[in-house]
């Protein structure tokens, strides 16, 4: 009898948790089939991106557009011969202001142009710069604030205004022979 029961103790104790086909099962189940589903679902996450296929990036282009400057200097002739704001007029504003595009008063229309006129030079320079309501801002374009504000005035004074055009200022040599 001692035989036995020493046999029955010696297969109980080399038995692991896995005591029927079912729990086997599980055990095969959580131990490779779940991993596999992780890596699948982790290779996934890894290449859902659209990546472009080898050879077909210009790479010069790209590593250009990751090493681009944040700024940039735009070097102007300071000496150039500043625009009338008639020339202005045509090269920046008679695209809105010709047509009435976006709400824009036309250049003759005298009706549109008084409630702005009486607001005063300024504050049309002011709308110029920095846009108003559709029209996007003029300043730092391709014509100074000088040329700008000459435009504003050729308007304004097309439509029956009497603002005077801004003038040039002095040169730094006249303004010296000027102090003496």
């Amino acid at each position: 009898m001692s035989d036995n029961s020493h046999a029955q103790d010696h297969e109980e104790a080399h038995t692991g948790p896995i005591k029927n086909p079912k729990q086997l099962l599980i055990a095969v189940f959580f131990s490779f089939v779940v991993p596999i589903f992780i890596i699948i679902g982790l290779v996934y996450s890894v290449t859902k991106e659209n990546k472009p296929a080898a050879g077909s990036v210009n790479v010069e282009k790209a590593l250009a557009s990751r090493i681009q400057k944040i700024g940039s200097i735009e070097i102007r002739d300071a000496n150039r011969q500043l625009k009338s704001g008639e020339e202005v007029f045509k090269a920046q504003c008679t695209a809105c202001h010709t047509s009435g595009a976006a709400g824009a008063p036309k250049l003759d229309d005298t009706a549109n142009w008084a409630p702005r006129i009486k607001t005063g030079y300024d504050m049309l320079l002011t709308s110029a710069l920095k846009g108003k309501g559709a029209m996007g801002a003029q300043g730092g374009g391709d014509f100074e604030e000088l040329e700008i504000g000459r435009a504003v005035v050729y308007m304004a004074n097309a439509a029956g205004g009497k603002l005077e055009e801004p003038k040039a200022p002095a040169a730094p040599a006249d303004a010296a022979s000027a102090a003496k």
